[in-house]
């Protein structure tokens, strides 16, 4: 299911973070405990009655002077314009009114997107209304007063929000081809390999005077079966702010690799794996996708016999929270093994819907707790009663325990391990949960 996407917009100290968190509540957590994967919150999934949707704080560095900061705002309004399903414009009432303000509104009313405005700092609804009230001249529609820091006014708010989301932003399901993301830092080779597979020279970019639309879908036929490739490299924009460029490589990272089955990270050869490829393999990872490795222009590569294992290794020990990748060694500008890329998702697909049988599963837990005994704690030692599979996409895994809390990490990775071992599920991440149940059911 691919969830709406709801960006927050406004100047700088309008209170944007404190209503990302505010909403995000403490539940964000990108892979944690692995070096290399930040923390910098920029996107949190968020639950609001029955509605999910992945909110994006299009922050960022706050520029110094004047000009630089409205430069800085369009970008962030062209950000969320191109990338959101429904844009929140936070002003502030006790700043009021400012210019700002009107020239963002005006590029927002523009976009045509649907807009909510949000006032915020709104502590006492009596004192502030009539200053809530002045942001009516924006021209964009009702303000909706909050108050993020002490949570007034927030179920309103995300009512309006939600009101926006259309069955048509979850269309997508209905499209039975698979989508395949390619994803990467900038330079490592993504749109050449989406030609390569396209066998053209070029992907089409609309020029259209002020559409910057970054994720390009393209429809690709193999052995007449048709995928669509989601493109992350777009358009570089011509940018000074280049850690800024950075933080929103990783938003349009994101917004494609929540709506692709499959996510495909491409890292170039000859500069290893790095940082910031592992902060995108766990936005992939979080989200259970299928995720395959590709190591591209492996043909500017000296070689000897112990290339790849030297390779594969190190690419192992920088993604060690995703052991269950595929890796495959390619070239854009020569073709090499891109034909074998079409397989491996083909196989990613199949490992990412399979169903086990009950029976089956409960077999293999049977033998592998008689291998290794489950922990026990203070006398008492963790039972398991029964498990089966619940979802796919990724296969996702139910165990009843007699104690939740004697079920360590460790022991719920030694059984994925052992369901691994039988069904390789290559290519997926696996989600367990864990549920409790009384000795006499």
């Amino acid at each position: 299911m691919s969830k709406p996407i709801v960006a927050i917009v406004g100047r700088p100290n309008v209170g944007k973070s404190t209503l990302f968190n505010a909403l995000a509540g403490e539940k964000i957590s990108i892979v944690k405990d692995h070096p290399g994967v930040t923390r910098d919150r920029i996107y949190a999934d968020v639950t609001w009655l029955t509605n999910q949707f992945t909110m994006i704080d299009t922050g960022g560095i706050e520029p110094e002077s004047k000009d630089l900061m409205l430069s800085h705002m369009r970008q962030q309004a062209e950000i969320a314009i191109e990338t959101a399903d429904v844009i929140m414009f936070i002003v502030d009432v006790r700043q009021g009114l400012v210019d700002a303000d009107f020239k963002v509104a005006d590029m927002l009313r523009r976009s045509g997107k649907p807009i909510v405005l949000v006032v915020n700092k709104v502590d006492n609804f009596d004192k502030f209304m009539p200053d809530v009230y002045e942001f009516y001249n924006l021209g964009i529609g009702d303000p909706h007063p909050v108050s993020a820091s002490s949570k007034l006014g927030l179920g309103d708010m995300l009512d309006e929000v939600i009101k926006f989301f259309r069955p048509e932003d979850m269309a997508e399901e209905e499209d039975e081809r698979p989508r395949i993301a390619i994803v990467g830092k900038p330079n490592v080779g993504k749109s050449s390999i989406i030609n390569k597979l396209i066998g053209e020279d070029r992907v089409i970019v609309s020029d259209i005077a002020g559409t910057t639309r970054d994720a390009i879908d393209t429809t690709v036929k193999y052995h007449g079966k048709e995928y669509i490739f989601i493109d992350t490299a777009g358009l570089r924009r011509k940018n000074k702010i280049t850690e800024d460029l950075e933080r929103y490589s990783i938003i349009r990272t994101v917004t494609a690799v929540e709506r692709a089955d499959v996510v495909v990270l491409v890292i170039d050869a000859s500069e290893g794996v790095t940082e910031q490829d592992a902060k995108i393999a766990g936005i992939a990872h979080e989200r259970g996708k299928g995720i395959i490795v590709a190591v591209n222009k492996w043909d500017a590569i000296e070689k000897d016999d112990k290339t790849i294992y030297k390779h594969t290794n190190k690419i192992k020990e920088v993604l060690a929270f995703m052991p269950y990748a595929e890796m495959i060694f390619v070239s854009a500008l020569t073709g090499q093994r891109l034909n074998k890329l079409f397989d491996l998702i083909e196989q990613v697909i199949q490992n990412q819907n399979l169903r086990i049988a009950t029976g089956v599963l409960n077999e293999i837990m049977t033998e592998a707790v008689a291998l290794q005994q489950p922990p026990s704690d203070k006398g008492k030692r963790l039972k398991l009663f029964y498990i089966t599979q619940v979802a796919v996409k990724p296969p996702t895994f139910v165990i009843f325990v007699n104690d939740k809390s004697l079920m360590h990490f460790s022991y719920t990775r030694y059984i994925e391990n052992k369901i691994r071992e039988a069904f390789g599920f290559a290519g997926t991440s696996l989600k367990f949960f864990i549920r409790e149940r009384k000795e006499k059911e």
